[in-house]
């Protein structure tokens, strides 16, 4: 996956900016949201007095919402007066608090955010509504602009594109990501985009920071609800990379690894030759984890040994143009679950350094019902920040 280009044009501002927005592990740390409270902000008055933008945030993923909640709250002049999970409860809040701006996913539970933004127009008319979703199809970015919306980003591209779209929208301008080709400028620069793991919702999360000639590397993560979302996006990696002459290593639990073989096999692979070919290869996750750790703590050496040795044999088994490896890891999931958090980023940081080394995609495979609670969105927000792509399923 490449980085993605900017959709604004003062380089210097986007480059702060799109920096700002990577940092998403310093974005809740300064406990910004009590100080708030006790200067005055959450009270609807003293903020329209004080001319802050008050602003409603509306995804269904919990971690996603505080990740932008957070990274909002840093300007001092915005505050988020409340979060919303489906499309009805955007209404009412919207109708409740009149925001000066909302953010909306498109794909919500109960109500579309398209028609939810339909409604808000009605009983909130003066709240801006600026789109941040998965999709990237013109007809459906149409659809969500003809609202009343005033802009729209792309999920993919929220890590350099979410801050200058929310101030545009708030200076009176149409922000327009350019994830959505065909309706930016004809004039304006193109952007490449793509979705390897076939996920629904794409988080914002490119941990390169813009301008870094280092842009060739995939590293990314999926958070997916169940298994049924699992090997839908799983199996939608590995037979991409197979039939495309390349190799694939999955590390990972025994069921995990069973149902994948079997739905691989039932969308026709023959995956029993791949694997008597050495370009499927798989590992048990813990099996896997005891090879590289010492008293339950990662060995870099061990590491970087043991996966170089297995994406070596895999590489010389794939005849792709030029030859790539995918690797499909769930030992960060695991460790996590073991309270290891710190020795699952450690893996994480060491898997940036593979993507360095070899022509590698890594995804990484965690259940999004581990960080439901609060005491795991710093680990999260962590997480995304060592990914070139954040996926929710």
């Amino acid at each position: 996956m490449a980085l993605h280009k900017n959709a604004v044009s003062d380089d210097s501002t986007n480059a702060l900016n799109a920096r700002r927005c990577i940092s998403w592990a310093e974005a809740d740390e300064s406990g910004i949201g009590e100080d708030r409270k006790l200067a005055g902000f959450g009270n609807t008055a003293h903020e329209r007095r004080s001319g802050i933008i008050r602003i409603l945030v509306t995804d269904d993923f919990a971690p996603w919402r505080r990740l932008v909640s957070s990274l909002l709250e840093k300007n001092p002049g915005w505050h988020v007066v409340a979060e919303a999970v489906d499309g009805l409860e955007a209404v009412q809040k919207a109708q409740e608090l009149t925001p000066d701006l909302i953010l909306l996913d498109i794909g919500l539970p109960k109500l579309s955010g398209i028609e939810a933004a339909r409604r808000i127009r009605k009983v909130a008319p003066n709240s801006r509504i600026l789109f941040v979703s998965t999709h990237a199809d013109l007809t459906l970015g149409e659809v969500a602009l003809d609202t009343g919306a005033s802009g729209y980003v792309f999920k993919l591209n929220a890590g350099r594109e979410l801050l200058p779209a929310v101030e545009a929208v708030l200076a009176g301008k149409r922000f327009v990501s350019r994830g959505l080709k065909g309706l930016i400028p004809a004039d304006s620069e193109d952007a490449q985009t793509s979705a390897r793991s076939g996920g629904r919702e794409i988080l914002a999360s490119e941990a390169t920071p813009p301008g870094d000639k280092e842009v060739s590397r995939r590293h990314e993560v999926l958070f997916y609800s169940n298994d049924a979302c699992f090997f839908d996006s799983c199996a939608h990696l590995i037979e991409t990379t197979l039939k495309a002459g390349n190799a694939a290593i999955v590390v990972a639990t025994e069921p995990h690894r069973d149902g994948l073989l079997s739905r691989l096999r039932a969308q026709g692979l023959d995956i029993s030759a791949a694997i008597g070919q050495r370009s499927y290869i798989e590992l048990d996750a813990a099996d896997t984890i005891a090879r590289f750790t010492v008293n339950d703590v990662v060995d870099s050496d061990r590491f970087l040994e043991l996966l170089g040795n297995l994406i070596t044999s895999a590489a010389n088994a794939a005849h792709g143009v030029p030859p790539r490896v995918a690797v499909y890891a769930e030992c960060v999931a695991l460790l996590c679950a073991r309270g290891k958090a710190e020795e699952a980023i450690r893996i994480e940081q060491l898997g940036n350094e593979l993507a360095k080394r070899y022509d590698l995609d890594i995804l990484c495979g965690y259940s999004s019902r581990s960080f439901d609670s609060e005491e795991y969105r710093h680990i999260f927000q962590r997480i995304c920040a060592e990914h070139s792509a954040v996926y929710s399923r």
